[in-house]
């Protein structure tokens, strides 16, 4: 019957070929390597990559699952924008996270902040990853991006093992670009300046490190100052939680420290963590954040009010959280008219004493 058969529709390829299909699928989809690491493993030209990749799927090798994205709040999302001069602002409608921690609200925000970054990664962009358990699901949902180079900005979590693994997030986002990956397989804090300084000149992470400056847009997510919400909290001793809590740290982003007022605390940490550093931070053209959940709503609000970011993904709780908390006058939802001056944000330096270390001659 006619239309019954819709085996015609898929390839035909015969078992070698099929054999190839599952094992370049193997290599994009799994391992995270690029159409052009695949074409010289074995020895094909990028065009029939994909296209055995678009066999595969026809096939029924890879099965590709849509998510229904998030419901996205409106009017939230332009208060958000307006109060705090963002370029993009999107608020997703998800249930507050509770006692678990922020799992529940990335769920809906990771699919939501991937479709944004995919839509303002441009040709020849350098794109600036943080490290952490956010962005890396962000990545996850990359299918498509325009070419660029990926470089991860902050060290692995202190608490994870430094594997292969520990560069994935980089990884999958220049397999969607086919662009370069630098990848950083070094803690984010380390115990002393000496053996931060140590680190920062071995080769491949020097390298990575170089690319720094380069950076054209950069996705970050934002912890706030306690156990199991900031990359950098559970790393510290007790006694260091305590002096920074002290100094009014209630926000952290990219192991920078911030006060209730947005802004940064300089300390002796800014020496012994493998990050970009502010003045670097500043320059970056675009920083999209991606953080939510009532746990998270006062540090989000803190970075807000730096100014260093420029875009911002979260949920309805959280943003109602920072219109509220925000020092502006105007009622939420009227615009906020000030000028908003990224390279002026200010910076309050502590005089905390740590243990003074030659650094490594390669420093210069």
């Amino acid at each position: 019957m006619a239309g019954s058969d819709t085996s015609s529709s898929q390839p035909s390829l015969p078992p070698k070929e099929i054999l190839l299909a599952a094992s370049v699928a193997r290599r994009f989809y799994l391992d995270n390597q690029s159409k052009v690491e695949i074409s010289k493993e074995f020895d094909i030209s990028r065009f029939k990559v994909a296209r055995l990749l678009e066999a595969a799927v026809a096939l029924g090798i890879v099965e590709i699952s849509i998510t229904v994205p998030a419901e996205i709040d409106t009017e939230l999302s332009t208060a958000m924008r307006r109060r705090f001069g963002l370029k993009h602002a999107i608020v997703v409608k998800a249930t507050a996270d509770g006692p678990g921690g922020p799992e529940p609200v990335t769920q809906w925000l990771a699919p939501t902040a991937a479709h944004l970054i995919a839509t303002m990664v441009e040709p020849d962009d350098v794109l600036g990853l943080a490290w952490d358990h956010t962005v890396n699901s962000v990545t996850e949902r990359f299918t498509k991006l325009s070419l660029c180079t990926v470089v991860q900005l902050t060290g692995v979590h202190p608490l994870e093992s430094i594997t292969a693994d520990s560069g994935a997030a980089v990884r999958r986002a220049a397999a969607a670009s086919g662009g370069k990956s630098y990848p950083i397989y070094a803690p984010l804090v380390l115990p002393n300046k000496l053996t931060a300084d140590i680190l920062r000149c071995q080769p491949d992470i020097a390298e990575s490190l170089n690319q720094f400056d380069r950076v054209t847009k950069a996705v970050m997510a934002i912890g706030a100052w306690g156990s199991t919400l900031s990359t950098v909290y559970d790393s510290l001793t007790v006694n260091e939680r305590e002096q920074y809590r002290g100094l009014g740290v209630v926000a952290e982003m990219g192991a920078l420290l911030f006060n209730r007022d947005g802004r940064v605390i300089s300390t002796e940490l800014n020496d012994r963590v493998i990050s970009v550093g502010s003045k670097q931070f500043r320059r970056i053209p675009e920083v999209i954040g991606v953080a939510g959940g009532i746990q998270k709503a006062e540090a989000i609000g803190a970075v807000l009010r730096s100014g260093l970011l420029t875009s911002l993904v979260t949920d309805s709780s959280a943003a109602l959280h920072s219109l509220r908390g925000s020092p502006c006058s105007e009622p939420y939802g009227e615009p906020n008219l000030g000028p908003r001056l990224r390279t002026d944000t200010a910076e309050v330096v502590q005089d905390t004493s740590h243990i003074g270390l030659a650094e490594p001659a390669c420093l210069g």
